[in-house]
C-alpha cells in the first residue's frame, strides 16, 4: 500500500528536469485508443490488453508483441505511425503542464519519449506546448523504455549526473526506466500502476510550483514543491 509521503519529502531539488510526453505533458488518450483499436480490430486482438501493456512503450515493440506470426513489423509500425501523425483531435496539455514548462530554465529541460521526433513535434504543437531544445526520441535510442537508455542519454545532453535530475513519468515502463537510471522519479496521473519505493505521485501539475535559484557554486538549482 502506498501511503502519502510526509510533507517534508514533497520538495525536490535538482539541476535538470526530464519529462515523458504522452500522458505526462500531453493527453493523447483519444488518438492512442483509436489507432490501437483499429490495429486490434484488424487482427482480432484484445484491445484492452494492448492498451494495458503498450503505454509508454515504443510502437514497434508493441507491434512485435501482438502482430500475427509472419506479419511485417516494420511496415505495420510505419502504417500506425502515419495514422497517428494525422490525428490530433482531442490532444490537450495535461493540466498545469504549460505553466510549469514556462517556469523552468530552457537549458535544464529535456523530453524523453517513445514517440519518434515527427510525432513528438506534432503532439506537442497540438497541445500548445513548446518542444524543449533537448529531446530524446525513439530513433535516438537502441533500447526503449523500460530500459534507462533514454533518460541517461537526456541527462548527458543536459550535462548533469542522474542524481542531479528529476523525471516526470506516467506509465509503468517509463517509471521503471527513470528508477533504473538512478534518477528521482515522480509519477503523474491515474495510470502509473503500483509505484516503486521512493516514487512520489501527483495527479497533474495544477498544484506543482518550481523556483529557480543559484547555489554557492553559481549553478542553477530548481526546487519543486509537489
Amino acid at each position: 500500500m502506498n501511503l502519502p509521503a510526509p510533507a517534508a519529502s514533497r520538495t525536490l531539488t535538482c539541476r535538470a528536469v526530464l519529462f515523458d510526453m504522452d500522458g505526462t505533458l500531453v493527453d493523447s488518450t483519444a488518438v492512442v485508443e483509436q489507432v490501437w483499436g483499429e490495429f486490434a480490430g484488424r487482427y482480432g486482438l484484445d484491445i484492452a490488453e494492448i492498451l494495458r501493456t503498450s503505454h509508454g512503450i515504443q510502437a514497434a515493440d508493441t507491434v512485435r508483441r501482438f502482430a500475427p506470426a509472419g506479419a511485417d513489423v516494420v511496415a505495420l509500425t510505419k502504417e500506425l505511425g502515419a495514422m497517428e501523425r494525422v490525428r490530433t483531435a482531442g490532444i490537450v496539455a495535461v493540466p498545469g503542464a504549460a505553466a510549469l514548462l514556462r517556469s523552468l530554465p530552457a537549458e535544464a529541460v529535456a523530453l524523453v519519449t517513445s514517440a519518434d521526433r515527427i510525432l513528438a513535434d506534432i503532439r506537442m504543437d497540438a497541445a500548445g506546448l513548446s518542444m524543449p531544445a533537448a529531446a530524446v526520441t525513439a530513433e535516438m535510442v537502441t533500447r526503449g523504455k523500460p530500459h534507462p537508455e533514454g533518460y541517461l542519454t537526456a541527462a548527458g545532453l543536459l550535462g548533469v549526473e542522474p542524481a542531479d535530475a528529476v523525471v516526470f513519468e506516467d506509465a509503468p515502463a517509463g517509471i521503471a526506466a527513470g528508477v533504473a537510471a538512478g534518477i528521482r522519479t515522480v509519477a503523474v496521473g491515474p495510470n502509473t500502476g503500483p509505484l516503486p519505493d521512493g516514487v512520489l505521485h501527483i495527479r497533474d501539475y495544477s498544484a506543482v510550483t518550481a523556483a529557480v535559484e543559484t547555489d554557492a557554486a553559481g549553478r542553477q538549482v530548481i526546487s519543486f514543491r509537489l
